[in-house]
């Protein structure tokens, strides 16, 4: 079910005279992407996030506002963004630039004068006809390659009335859709935009309740619920599980999602995302303590193994997204 797939008559998509554009945060687009969906696609990353998760690798969509981020690899010492800042949040500690997060107003003065580029505002409010103008520069790449457009984060539901539009958009432009979503949102959100979804790239964690809430700050019920609802719905679902070391790879654990994953009426496959180290720098640039700073990303044998036992389920699992 959802949307229709694919692009069939070419047309671009034009804002209908007269109405109001929904603008919404974004904090990155990714060009070519071939991980996120069939095909070569654009994804967009939509900032904010109710979960929490204490391994997230994208650390800076979390927060709904505006953030700053510092690259000390890059700085020069030069202390332009000192004079700068007229709100006199950097301070010059232990041969660094430091920024009093209380007083800092996100103005951009201190980006502005950073020769080296070592400062930078991460998030940006973007309209649907400004995004639209972006995605379908690359249609052609889309219409080859059976791509289209991924709508991930952070969490898109948490922005509902722009992900609606820009999904109302893409359909008008007819271009394949994915979701990439937690799920964790009202039913009543998922079913407005539901339609509009050609394929779900569905987040499933952690079966148990408690640790589930305790490692990403929410509850994992209705992110079950809906998850269930959408697969009796027909529509196409990617569940992708990321296999946290010490958190979801142990034996009960995966069984148990084994299990549930088995028992929806439809779903398409479930996908394997090794955990890495990526976000380590992130969290450095955020100056945020990362909780799994320690932890060793499995290694292939270990991650074949996971796959063989959700096999057992009978699920066409694969490893990477």
């Amino acid at each position: 079910m959802g949307g229709t797939s694919g692009r069939r008559g070419g047309g671009l998509w034009r804002p209908m005279a007269g109405k109001v554009l929904v603008s919404g945060t974004i904090f990155d687009i990714k060009k070519y992407s071939i991980h996120d969906g069939p095909g070569i696609r654009t994804t967009v990353f939509f900032k904010g996030c109710p979960l929490h998760c204490r391994w997230c690798h994208n650390p800076e969509s979390q927060q709904a506002g505006k953030e700053m981020i510092y690259r000390q690899n890059r700085c020069l010492g030069c202390r332009a963004c000192l004079a700068a800042c007229e709100q006199g949040a950097i301070a010059w500690v232990d041969d660094r630039p430091v920024v009093d997060r209380e007083r800092c107003t996100l103005c951009g003065a201190c980006v502005e004068a950073c020769y080296p580029e070592a400062r930078e505002i991460v998030g940006r409010e973007v309209s649907v006809a400004a995004l639209m103008a972006e995605i379908e520069r690359d249609v052609s790449f889309y219409d080859e390659s059976g791509g289209g457009v991924t709508i991930s984060g952070g969490e898109p539901l948490a922005q509902p009335a722009f992900l609606r539009a820009l999904l109302v958009a893409c359909k008008g432009a007819e271009l394949h859709t994915a979701l990439d979503t937690c799920g964790y949102a009202p039913w009543s959100v998922l079913e407005d935009v539901r339609g509009y979804v050609d394929l779900f790239l569905y987040d499933l964690k952690l079966m148990d309740e408690a640790r589930h809430r305790d490692l990403t700050g929410v509850s994992n019920g209705p992110i079950l619920d809906n998850l269930l609802a959408l697969s009796e719905r027909g529509h196409d679902i990617i569940i992708r599980v990321p296999v946290i070391p010490g958190v979801n790879d142990g034996q009960e654990e995966l069984r148990q999602i084994g299990a549930f994953a088995a028992r929806l009426p439809h779903l398409r496959r479930l996908d394997l995302l090794p955990y890495h180290h990526i976000a380590v720098e992130k969290y450095e640039r955020l100056e945020r303590a990362y909780a799994f700073s320690e932890a060793r990303p499995p290694n292939e044998a270990q991650v074949a193994e996971i796959a063989d036992l959700l096999r057992t389920f009978d699920l066409d699992v694969k490893i990477g997204g």
